[in-house]
Formats: C-alpha cells, structure tokens, sequence
C-alpha cells in the first residue's frame, strides 16, 4: 500500500474570476455591495464621498469594524458567511443581507486600487490595499491565495476622515474602471428605491456628499404616480407621506402567502425613466430589505398595457432560509425554486385584479385604459377614448379658479356621452349603408320628391342666413336629405322583405334627440338600444339580398 501523504486543497486566484469578480453590472450595484456590508456590520451611517475629478469615491461606516483576525479570517476569507451555525441576523438583530461572502469579490475589483482600513472599538486600523492589476499578473501566473500580498495602506488618503470615527470600516476605491458616469441625483434615487431599509429603519442612515437619502429624492415619482394598490398593509414612508397627489384613494388588496408589498402607476410610460438614463422603476423584490430580483414581472406576463405604467415594490422575506435560493450574482432568485413559484403564481393573480382597476380609472379620469381588456366592448372603449380626448379641450390647467366645476360637469356627463356617441356612429354607419343599398338596387325617389326639394330649400335659406358660400355635403344627390325613416319606406316600397319601417319610425324621435345632442331618459335608452338591434338585424338581411 503507498505511503499516507498529507493531501490537501489548493486554489488557484483564477477562481475569484469565475466566483465573482467580475459579476455586477454597474457602479450602482458595486454601491449596493458596499452599503449592504455596512448593514450586515451594525453600522448606523454610512458615508459615502465621490470626486469626479480623481474619478474616485470613499465608503465610511460606523459599523462594528474588523480587528486584525477579522480581516484576514472573515474579510479576505472568499467564501465565509456570517451565517454559521444558523445564525441569521448580527449582534444588533438584523436581519442579515449578505450571504455567500463572495460579494466583495466584485467590491474590491470595481477600481485599479482599493484601499481598506477598519477598527474595532477596543483595536487601531488594520488593512490593506488591493491592487488589480497586480491581482491580475497573479491570476495570469496561477498563483495560490496565499503568495499573492496585499499593499500597505497610505494613511495620508484617509486623515480627513478617520477623525472622530471611533469604530467601523473606510474602503477608497482609486480610480474606478468605468468611470463614475452616473449624477449624484442618480445615485440617490437608486439607493432610495433598491435600499430601502435605509429608509424603513429609522436606525440606518446614508449620506452622500453630507446630504441624508430620504424619501424625499424620490419625490419626482411621486409626483407622477396617479394610483397605488397597498398588499397586506404594507408600512411604507414613501406611500404613506410621499404620494399625496392620487387621482384615487390607495386600494388595499391581500394575498395569502406571507408576504408585504405596494404597486403604483404613473401617468406615462417614460415616467418610469430615472433621471433620462436607461434606468427604469419597476416592481422589484425584496428580501430582509435588499433587492433580489428586478422587474419581476417579466416572470407573470399577462400582455397587458397596465404594466407598462407599474412600478413597486414586494417584500418576501421567508425565501431567506435554510434553502439556497438566489443566483450566483445575487441579482435573481432561481427560477424554479417552488416557494418563489408560488409567490408568482400569487402575485400574478392579483396584478390581473389590479389591471382591471387601472384600467377603470384611467378611464375615468379621462385617460386611454388597456384596449386589450374585455372588460368593456370595444365599441364603449372607442366611445370612450373619444369622450376623453374632446373633453379635455374643456377642462382647464392646474390653478385655474373654475377648474373643479368643469371638471364637475365634464364628469356628469360622462354616461350619457358614451351612450350618445355609440348611438351616433351607429345612426351614421347603418343610415348610409341604406343609402348605398338603395343606389346599388336603383330604387326610384320620385315618391318623395317633393319632401327632398322641401329639404334642398330649407339648405339654402339656412346657407344664405349664415352667410356661408361652400358645399356642405360631400355627396349632393337626393339620398342624402332622406333620414332612415324615408330610407327604409323607399326600401319597402321596393318590396324587399324583412322591412324596417316599423323600427324606424320608433327609431326617428329618439333618433333626433341624440343628434340634437340632448341627453335621454334611462327608458328611452333602453328602447333605442332594442330598436336599433332590430334594424340592424334587418340591414344585415337585405344587404346580403341580390
């Protein structure tokens, strides 16, 4: 038998490519990775300070800070998590964010050189500096962990900021490799919107430049969020204080499963933009605080026009547990995973609920709703659409002094509008189809010649008091002075079978009260709807008549 040797592992520096090192997409996230460490560590504050100039930035927390066996056992540890021995949340009771222990990995490679210093309360500073460039040399040679050394911190980069900072971690990152292109106004409202326990723990502050992230770098969305649905009751300062121009009260909705969560809308699409970027609100998921998944619901697609207009937020901590859930780039949760499943599954139902409601109210406060919902005929959307956008001619700007009235008025007259124009377009179609029907078959007029002359001198008489010099109608033979009434008597006369004069002469008195513009009873609706499916009932018979 060969002779026991002491095996043992070794890996390569390569692997810290392939774990992590490259893995988050944008200085946002690498930001993210940074402040969700500083939660993890009980931190209080977080400072973050950016220079354009020297295309760099600082992290500065107060968190619990890292003693020289920290630093080299748990820091620079790939790998190691804070969750050993099922321990889920820090010494202050939070819920822990980080995980895998490898998110450093993209923190500490995002600039040619980051420099790191960190004490605990009762331990001076201790660190280091990463330089990647030199971590890349080692990676090409195959070095092991241990050969590669990191560099001595300058102390001179962090006097300003070591003053008073009695415990916690400072990391410079020098030089970042693709540049800080995004504004500090940027900055703010993408950690308003994806950290957002730095706004729902009063305990936890991030300060950019000295200036506090709050609610209020969120205001610009706000002011264009129209609806907002809250699912079990979720507390939330942005919906709580920050939406107070809704065109509608905030609905509540529930959801059995275990989970909080908000959806908003906003007026246009492009509103959903942050700041003209590419970057877009979206509803998002989250788990103990920190986003998880974006825009999830590209994995619930109902096709509907609504969810181009949502955006919010769905809090679902239980999928932090024994199970490992998320993705190695801790962007997204595994597609399969059957507690995520279904929490869509879920979720989709009520964004069908909550598409119905947008679609209402859009409707109702004189806006285009989803032309894909049933809910409605596509004749009373059509009439609708039209309602709204003649309507709005008459209702005045924010500020006028008359504004609610007319809005008021505008508003009553909504029902009877969509009955009338429905009525209208019907009256037009089915009257000049008559029309051509009559042309096709040559049906003599001569019988009612004299009420055609009658009409042609009434024209005139009218022209000439108005003083107007232009051809009115586009077709100026005899058919056009003939209302249905006299059309479908011509049509009798021919001896077509299936006659509408009966229904036309209940038709003409309702008839001319819609083309009048006057509004109707509920009865005479009620009539001129069953009178009208009878007429178009016979049209469609003679019109299929050789």
């Amino acid at each position: 038998m060969a002779e026991k040797k002491g095996f043992k592992f070794e890996i390569s520096l390569s692997v810290l490519d392939h774990l992590g090192r490259h893995l988050y997409r944008s200085f946002a996230t690498v930001l993210g990775e940074a402040i969700s460490n500083s939660w993890d560590a009980d931190a209080k504050n977080v400072w973050i300070f950016i220079d354009r100039e020297k295309n760099s930035f600082l992290i500065k927390d107060d968190g619990v800070g890292m003693s020289e066996a920290d630093f080299q056992n748990k820091f620079l540890k790939v790998g190691y998590t804070k969750r050993k021995d099922g321990n889920f949340t820090s010494p202050g009771k939070r819920k822990f964010i980080g995980r895998k222990g490898i998110g450093k990995l993209a923190l500490l490679s995002c600039a040619e050189r980051v420099h790191l210093i960190s004490k605990t309360i009762d331990s001076g500073y201790v660190g280091g500096i990463i330089d990647n460039s030199g971590l890349d040399k080692a990676i090409t040679n195959d070095m092991a962990p241990q050969e590669y050394d990191l560099g001595e911190v300058n102390a001179s980069i962090f006097d300003r900021f070591i003053k008073g900072h009695e415990k916690g971690t400072i990391i410079y990152f020098e030089n970042i490799k693709d540049g800080i292109r995004n504004s500090l106004d940027f900055l703010r409202k993408i950690i308003a919107l994806y950290f957002r326990f730095s706004l729902l723990d009063t305990t936890f502050n991030i300060f950019i430049d000295g200036e506090v992230i709050s609610i209020k770098d969120l205001n610009d969305l706000a002011q264009k969020t129209e609806f907002v649905w809250n699912v079990n009751g979720l507390k939330d300062p942005y919906i709580e204080g920050m939406l107070t121009s809704l065109k509608e009260s905030m609905k509540n909705l529930s959801m059995a499963i275990n989970s909080r969560g908000f959806v908003a809308s906003v007026s246009k699409p492009r509103d959903l933009k942050v700041i003209g970027t590419d970057e877009r609100a979206s509803v998002d998921l989250f788990v103990n605080g920190r986003i998880r998944e974006r825009d999830i619901l590209k994995h619930i697609p109902t096709a509907r026009i609504a969810e181009n207009y949502f955006y919010g937020q769905f809090h679902f901590d239980e999928l932090d547990d024994e199970v490992e859930r998320f993705t190695t780039s801790r962007e997204g949760i595994i597609a399969e995973d059957p507690k995520y499943q279904k929490f869509l599954e879920e979720l989709r139902s009520k964004i069908l609920e909550i598409n119905d409601d947008w679609d209402r109210w859009r409707i109702k406060h004189r806006k285009p709703g989803d032309s894909e919902s049933e809910r409605i005929t596509q004749k009373e959307r059509a009439a609708g659409d039209l309602f709204s956008a003649t309507s709005g001619d008459y209702v005045f700007s924010e500020g006028a002094g008359n504004k609610e009235r007319i809005e008021k008025w505008v508003d009553e007259l909504r029902a009877d509008a969509l009955f009338n124009f429905e009525s209208y377009a019907d009256c037009f179609i089915s009257e000049n189809l008559v029309r051509e029907y009559i042309r096709y078959k040559n049906i003599s007029l001569e019988s009612v010649r004299r009420k055609i002359d009658e009409f042609r001198r009434l024209e005139r008489i009218h022209k000439e008091a108005g003083n107007l010099n232009i051809d009115i109608r586009k077709n100026d033979d005899d058919l056009n002075y003939l209302d249905m009434t006299q059309l479908s008597e011509r049509v009798d006369d021919a001896g077509i079978v299936n006659t509408i004069v009966r229904d036309s002469k209940e038709y003409k008195p309702i008839r001319d009260a819609v083309a009048h513009t006057s509004l109707i009873t509920d009865v005479a609706k009620t009539k001129l709807t069953t009178i009208f499916e009878n007429i178009k009932g016979r049209i469609r018979i003679f019109l299929n008549t050789e």
